[in-house]
Parts: structure tokens; C-alpha cells; sequence
């Protein structure tokens, strides 16, 4: 071989050699349908292997680096196409590993009734596969609303949540948070707090929903109402709780002061008269539960208007000759 011939062979070495020298390999990644971002780490699959996990190199995947590249299906991997060849479970893991590729995420649903609820797949995946969901009851990817209705049913989540795989959809608050607390505006007693915290300790969501209430109603019910067996007048009979007539177990009570010239200002104890009579014996017969009363004058109490309906000398002391008893002086 002439001179010329043997410069241009090492000429062609050279730069063939520089070439595969330059050769910048990257990570890959892959947009699934449905199973979001798959990144191939070629400098994962080229490290150095133990002698269980024997080396890689480029020519284990490829074969023919110019030909076009070819979408591969999960169902051509299970056949041994693709990564499947590899990924077995003798060579490496198996495909059926789905999360040894593909990354999950919590899933928030919105839930107009009871508010944000979250699903884990982190949680849900210590104890079984991803298969045991996908694709049998959901599809990867966005998934089509389903009720609870459709759940006790066995559909969706119902499918494991049945009492036997898993806890019962009954046990709402498995997965929906502990509703707040729920503060009804009494104009005439002011604001009413209702505990879910501490109702959903005794009872189950569903002894009130949707039996007594709709999910995120806030439709008001009268006193007259509840005392009829309605709203929680259902529970709160004096049978299986306390009765409605309690009323300060639910309504606030306070101190009353009336600003009173020359004699002195009285002060009325909500919680000394409490403690021998039922809201009931002056609400509303002898006053109506209400701000901004009109005054009554003496001269009416001892007719047995207001106060003296009961502070006769009789049931009470009289509103006649014991005036220190209500009135303070300054």
C-alpha cells in the first residue's frame, strides 16, 4: 500500500476514533399515555455491574444504532420486546415493576361535599401492585368521576374498600378529612357551634348523611321542628341524647346586664338560674329569645310581668323589699 493510501487510512482512523470519543450519551425520556414521564438513564444501564448483574453495553440494546426508532408497547415488553428483553425478572426487574420506571404522584380529588380528597399511591402500593388497579378499575391517566353510590356497588375504590380487603366505604373518614366544625348564625342566641370531631367519635357519618342532612347543606330548621323528630331533633330526644329542651348544651349563654338609673344596674346570671329552672320556663313564654328587649318597669313585674312572673314570694323572692338582691350600687 502506497503512502498516499496509508495517509488516508490513518486520516479516517483518526476521525472515525475522535467521533466515538465525542459521543455525548443523555438521559431519555419517554411521554407515556397515561403513565406520565419514563427517564432512561443511559449512564445507569452502563455502570459497572456486579457479577450477579453482569455489564451492559451498547450493543446489548443496540443492535443497528441508525434504524428509526420504534414505540414499544407494555404488552410488547411482556412478550420480551423493548426493555422487556432485559427486564424479566431473571436479568433485571421485571416490567410488572412499575414503579421501578414510571413515577406516581398523590392524586387530589375535588369534592364539592366534603372537600379535597387525597389518594396515595405511596401508601396504597406497600401492600400490593400496581396491576391490582390498573387497568381492571381505572384506566392510566385521567379516570371518569365516580360516585359513592357506584362505589358500594363495587365499582372503583368500593372494588377493595368492601370490609373484607379493606376498610368499608362507610368509613368516611378513611379518606375524607374530619369535616370543620359548623357554626350556625342564631339571631336570637347567637352563633351555634356543631363539633363533626366529636359526633363522628359516637356515630357514624352515615347515621346523619344523608338520612337527616344532604352533603353540604346548610338549609336552616326551626326549634318547632326539631322537637318534632327533625334535623337533630331525631337524636336528641332525651332517648338517644340529650333532648333539644337542653338548650344550652347547643346555645350559648351569658350574663345579661341591665343599665338601670338611680337604683343601681342589675345583673341576670344565665348560668345561677340554670342551675334550678329549664330555658324552657322563660323562653318564650315569659321572654322572647331576642337583643334589645324592651325594658319592663317595676310597676309590671309586681303585675307578674317578666322577673315577677316568678319572683312572687312564692316561687322566688319577691320583687318587692328585696331590691339588693338585683340591684348593684355603685
Amino acid at each position: 500500500m502506497g503512502f498516499r493510501s496509508a495517509f488516508i487510512v490513518m486520516v479516517a482512523l483518526a476521525v472515525g476514533s475522535s467521533g466515538a470519543y465525542a459521543l455525548d450519551i443523555k438521559d431519555v425520556t419517554y411521554n407515556t399515555d397515561g403513565g406520565g414521564k419514563v427517564v432512561f438513564s443511559h449512564q445507569q444501564h452502563l455502570k459497572k455491574k456486579t457479577a450477579k448483574s453482569p455489564n451492559v453495553s451498547c450493543k446489548s440494546c443496540h443492535e443497528n444504532p441508525r434504524t428509526a426508532k420504534t414505540k414499544y408497547t407494555m404488552a410488547d415488553m411482556e412478550k420480551g420486546k423493548s426493555c422487556g428483553k432485559c427486564h424479566n425478572g431473571r436479568r433485571a426487574f421485571s416490567v410488572a415493576k412499575c414503579t421501578g420506571c414510571h413515577k406516581v404522584k398523590n392524586v387530589t380529588f375535588q369534592v364539592k361535599e366534603t372537600g379535597p380528597v387525597l389518594f396515595s399511591h405511596v401508601k396504597h402500593l406497600k401492600s400490593m401492585q400496581c396491576s391490582a388497579c390498573h387497568n381492571a378499575l381505572y384506566k392510566t391517566g385521567p379516570n371518569k368521576t365516580v360516585s359513592m353510590a357506584e362505589m358500594e356497588k363495587g365499582k372503583s375504590c368500593g372494588a377493595c374498600h368492601n370490609g373484607g380487603k379493606a376498610f368499608a366505604l362507610a368509613k368516611c373518614d378513611g379518606c375524607h378529612p374530619t369535616p370543620k366544625q359548623v357554626v350556625f348564625k342564631v339571631k336570637e342566641t347567637g352563633p351555634t357551634v356543631f363539633s363533626h370531631s366529636k359526633h363522628v367519635e359516637m356515630y357514624s357519618c352515615s347515621a346523619c348523611h344523608t338520612k337527616l342532612y344532604p352533603i353540604g347543606s346548610s338549609k336552616s330548621v326551626t326549634m318547632a321542628a326539631m322537637e318534632k323528630g327533625k334535623s337533630c331533633g331525631a337524636c336528641h330526644n332525651a332517648k338517644e341524647a340529650f333532648a333539644v329542651a337542653q338548650c344550652e348544651k347547643c346555645h350559648p349563654v351569658q350574663e345579661v346586664k341591665f343599665r338601670v338609673s338611680r337604683v343601681g344596674d342589675v345583673k341576670f346570671s344565665h348560668a345561677t338560674h340554670l342551675g334550678m329552672y329549664k330555658c324552657g320556663e322563660c323562653h318564650t313564654r315569659t321572654f322572647p329569645t331576642k337583643r334589645g328587649g324592651k325594658p319592663v318597669s317595676m310597676a309590671e313585674m309586681n303585675k307578674a310581668k317578666s322577673c315577677g312572673a316568678c319572683h312572687d314570694g312564692k316561687s322566688a323572692f319577691s320583687v318587692t323589699g328585696n331590691c339588693d338582691s338585683c340591684h348593684q350600687r355603685g
